[in-house]
């Protein structure tokens, strides 16, 4: 058999018979050469195209996913394995599906990293905080798309922004997403690149809303009025640091402290822990803890279980007997990772160059991206409709003469000939024409073709309001304001990060020596307060007054209930009904304003009594703006007495009402206009000196809000006629209503 003859050398190095000159050599080569050649490029790749988020908050893998759950319809349906999910973004992202499984994990509900997830997931996704708890392989778990993700591909479709090829150039991919909210900032996004990182914490939706249609409204508007801080998927207690905020806000870097959300169950003798700084893990807090117990510097625990379950996280800490949960809470604090530091690094891609960025900064950077959004989707809906404009203009002109159409295409003897004859015998032109001869002989009739030319009059003024639209920046931001309050109202929830005060006191466990039976509770418009027995009161039911006084609110409660007297200086007293001696009704009772130490001059507004701080406060001002802030945030672990800023002092407050549901509410201005609102038209504030949103519409200079009252099913009924279905409203006259019947409500 004869020998197979080999290759040359030149064939075996490269068969394409391409020489390459100096191939195989050894060369010296500087090390600033080297690195200016190779290690720059990777550094580049790793800044844009891998570690940092662009203005749409996403990196490329997160966009990647997305995207492609997108383009297989995942937004509806039902849900798919996530095998297919990862095999189908492969397409885009050549990394490997073990790396493209682990951004969808923590894009997932189950995985709660994110405040809002894109992902609707079902099976074992692990936990942010849980170190240990593994997620489960793509093959068993499922997953579509959160109904917000529609937001992200909004007219994606109409050229809102560029495309570009994928890696092998068969397919595009989006560069950027047009979401209608500046997503940006509503979820946690950590990254770290070469010689830079980023590291953007997450922030309220509703917040982010209000604050970004606030700053499109007035550029120099306070962000740090709307936008208080920071709120985390984990929860826990930020400790609130105005000046380090400010800091943050303007800069762009500095770091925030969150402290474990814990309580107390006395029957067990134990420590529940049931939220944890988004920066550690479970399994991290309790190795920090077996090792400060078995190095003798925490002597008051016996025992730690992680008692985390399908309703949440739980760290139970037993303790040893007459330990003081408090002080050792504040022993843990500042020695394990139960209290933690979350670092601020606001650097974000814009046009292709890493930035760091102050708030402001990135949502006038995000108002100048959804700007342009909104503004090539109105040039491609304008192209379009000019586009059918154009076609029913060339049909309209064959309605003068229908006969005349049939007759040309009848005596035309070549069918390429038949839209050339249609266009001189009609004076149209070329793509009209074409229309024209593709339609059905069916439709060759005047009932067809009137119906289609009807649509030319509304053609002609939807593209005049689009022609102003690009020409009027002020109506592009008013289409994003509405879609970002639209987004808001859909997808708002209420804040899970809640602040804390470091000046607060610990708080002495006094609930034991506290006895608790039922009482009256009188409040008078003079601040004169009295806790009543019933037995009491069965006695003796008439009320002692000073001259000119009147009572002003009675509630039944015990005398364990918590008592939150709102002031006309926008503070908040808080106390326990167990603080005020059991009085009678022939006395005048304690003057709140001296028994709870009042600023000067400061005096009593209202009284709420409340036991698990349910329900909600109605601000409602002068300007007629109302507040509906929960009582919630009212609450605090210490035994704080005052709370400042309790609400918005920027405009005389009117009315407080506490509302334990939503209910209809009666307001009355000065010029005698009157209004009838559910307040489940008002979203909850979550910050307690919320100005407020515009109720009821104030059109005379001089007309103030005079009052506002819950009312009852049957007064609601009675007085229909003055009920609105949005806000704001002027209201109608109220001539019928009777002061005295106001003053009943």
């Amino acid at each position: 058999m004869p020998k197979k003859k080999k290759d040359s050398p030149v064939r075996q190095a490269n068969p394409s018979n391409a020489y390459i000159e100096g191939a195989g050599l050894m060369t010296e080569e500087r090390i600033t050469e080297a690195l200016r050649k190779n290690f720059m490029p990777y550094a580049m790749s790793a800044i844009v195209s891998r570690a940092l988020p662009e203005i749409d908050g996403f990196k490329p893998s997160h966009r990647k996913l997305l995207y492609t759950m997108y383009k297989m319809g995942l937004l509806s349906g039902a849900r798919t394995k996530s095998a297919n999910v990862v095999g189908q973004t492969m397409r885009l992202n050549p990394h490997g599906d073990a790396a493209i499984y682990e951004t969808m994990v923590r894009l997932a509900r189950g995985n709660e990293s994110l405040l809002h997830p894109y992902v609707d997931s079902k099976g074992n996704f692990g936990k942010v905080y849980s170190r240990d708890m593994a997620y489960a392989a793509p093959r068993y778990t499922e997953v579509r798309l959160e109904p917000i993700a529609a937001e992200l591909f909004s007219d994606i479709d109409k050229e809102t922004v560029d495309f570009m090829p994928n890696y092998d150039n068969t397919m595009q991919e989006p560069t950027l997403l047009p979401a209608t909210f500046p997503s940006v900032l509503v979820n946690a996004n950590v990254g770290i690149a070469v010689s830079m990182a980023s590291n953007v914490c997450p922030f309220n939706l509703a917040e982010v809303c209000e604050t970004t249609i606030a700053c499109i409204k007035d550029p120099a508007h306070d962000v740090l009025s709307t936008l208080k801080g920071p709120d985390f998927p984990t929860g826990a207690y930020l400790l609130y640091d105005e000046e380090e905020m400010r800091r943050i806000y303007d800069t762009g870097r500095g770091s925030v402290k969150l402290r474990s959300k814990w309580n107390y169950d006395k029957s067990a003798n134990c420590i529940e822990v049931t939220q944890i700084p988004y920066s550690t893990t479970v399994e991290a807090i309790m190795e920090k803890i077996v090792e400060l117990v078995k190095a003798g510097k925490i002597r008051e625990i016996s025992y730690i279980r992680d008692e985390t379950d399908i309703n949440g996280l739980k760290l139970t800490i037993d303790l040893k007997r007459g330990t003081d949960p408090d002080k050792l809470m504040q022993k843990l604090f500042r020695m394990t990772p139960l209290q933690d530091t979350v670092s601020c690094n606001f650097n974000i891609l814009i046009a292709g160059m890493p930035k760091v960025m102050g708030v402001r900064e990135i949502l006038e950077e995000w108002i100048a991206f959804r700007t342009e959004c909104i503004r090539r989707r109105v040039y491609f809906d304008l192209h379009k409709k000019m586009d059918k404009l154009h076609l029913l203009e060339g049909l309209e002109k064959i309605l003068l003469d229908i006969d005349k159409a049939i007759r040309i295409v009848r005596e035309t003897e070549e069918e390429s000939e038949v839209v050339s004859n249609l266009m001189i015998g009609f004076g149209i032109d070329n793509v009209q024409a074409e229309y024209v001869a593709e339609i059905k002989l069916r439709h060759l009739n005047r009932e067809y073709i009137l119906k289609r030319t009807e649509e030319i009059e509304q053609l002609r003024k939807d593209i005049a309001e689009m022609e102003d639209i690009l020409k009027d920046v002020r109506k592009i931001r008013k289409i994003m304001i509405e879609e970002l309050k639209k987004v808001a109202q859909k997808y708002g929830q209420p804040r899970k990060t809640l602040f804390y005060d470091l000046t607060d006191e610990p708080e002495t466990d006094t609930a034991d020596d506290t006895p608790d039976y039922p009482v009256h509770l009188f409040l008078s418009a003079e601040g004169y307060f009295k806790k009543i027995t019933p037995q009491s009161l069965r006695m003796s039911s008439d009320q002692k007054l000073k001259e000119g006084d009147v009572m002003m609110q009675q509630r039944n409660a015990s005398n364990r209930t918590e008592l939150l007297f709102f002031t006309d200086k926008a503070q908040v007293y808080k106390t326990r009904a167990s603080a005020f001696d059991d009085t009678k009704a022939s006395v005048l009772g304690d003057y709140v304003p001296v028994k709870l130490g009042f600023d000067d001059g400061e005096r009593v507004k209202f009284m709420i009594a409340t036991d698990d701080y349910s329900g909600f406060v109605l601000f409602c001002f002068a300007n007629g703006k109302a507040a509906k802030v929960p009582l919630s945030a009212y609450a605090t672990k210490t035994n704080r007495k005052k709370l400042a800023n309790a609400y918005s002092a920027k405009n005389p407050i009117v009315d407080i009402l506490f509302i334990p549901e939503d209910c209809n509410v009666l307001m009355r201005s000065t010029n005698n206009r009157a209004i009838i609102f559910s307040t489940a038209m008002l979203l909850p504030k979550t910050t307690r000196d919320s100005i407020g949103v515009q109720v009821m519409t104030l059109k005379a200079k001089s007309s103030k809000l005079d009052s506002a009252s819950v009312l009852t099913a049957e007064q609601t009924e009675e007085l229909k006629k003055y009920i609105i279905k949005n806000i704001p409203a002027a209201g109608s006259m109220a001539k019928d209503l009777e002061l005295a019947g106001q003053m009943t409500l």
